[in-house]
């Protein structure tokens, strides 16, 4: 891990998904939908659905996308059902990827999963295979120079379980997933804005890829990330650019 900075992968990968805006509106409607259908179609009363709708404000979706999209899922709109699945793989030199799909064709994800994966030297793995490697918590990411005192005192008063300073600077709150949100309105409310919030599979290991292996891993997840019925990728591999 020597000379690598985590502040700078975060920026990369936030980069990254930028440059697929394309397809944000879609996979957050399609989470809108599950969400709704799950837990019902109020916000207030469903923490996964509040979460969602506050993804859609920010990334600036029209409010009858939104409702519409509650609507399917609540049954009230005709819409597509969705299911939820978790495949578990590896890519180069055995970084462990996990990725999670919402979709009307169970057959057509695992195939095109399947073939992401060994198209550049990955291969699918079993249930369990390597969701062992990784922890489902909320990860809420403030920039180099933002006050550690100032975080830390929220984020531990609304529910924080961890947060840690990187070496570059940055800081990491880590919280249950159920209190993720209480925790991130709460920081926000304090007038500290994260530069990356979200409930996510953080690896409890990272491997850092250089070189060509950096470049065939990084294949690897864009190809998956690409996938229509694909909502998020999650690897223990860190590709540094230096």
């Amino acid at each position: 891990m020597a000379g690598h900075s985590k502040w700078a992968n975060i920026q990369h990968r936030k980069g990254r998904q930028d440059a697929k805006r394309g397809k944000i509106f879609t996979k957050i409607i399609k989470e809108i939908t599950v969400a709704a259908r799950l837990g019902g179609g109020d916000p207030a009363m469903n923490p996964r659905l509040r979460a969602a709708v506050a993804e859609a404000k920010e990334e600036n979706m029209p409010s009858d996308n939104i409702t519409r999209a509650i609507k399917k899922g609540t049954g009230e709109l005709e819409g597509v059902s969705y299911e939820e699945i978790r495949y578990e793989g590896y890519g180069i030199n055995g970084a462990a990827i996990i990725i999670d799909c919402l979709t009307d064709n169970r057959q057509r994800a695992v195939m095109d999963v399947r073939h992401a994966l060994t198209k550049h030297g990955g291969n699918l793995g079993t249930d369990g295979s390597v969701a062992f490697l990784f922890k489902h918590c909320g990860q809420i990411v403030f920039e180099p120079g933002v006050s550690e005192d100032a975080v830390m005192e929220v984020a531990l008063e609304a529910g924080a379980e961890d947060i840690v300073t990187d070496e570059d600077g940055s800081i990491e709150v880590i919280t249950p997933p159920a209190e993720f949100l209480a925790v991130k309105e709460a920081l926000e409310a304090a007038g500290l804005k994260p530069a990356m919030a979200e409930v996510t599979m953080k690896p409890n290991m990272e491997t850092v890829f250089t070189g060509d292996d950096a470049v065939k891993m990084q294949k690897i997840l864009d190809m998956l990330e690409d996938l229509d019925d694909v909502q998020d990728v999650y690897t223990t591999a860190i590709m540094d650019e230096n």
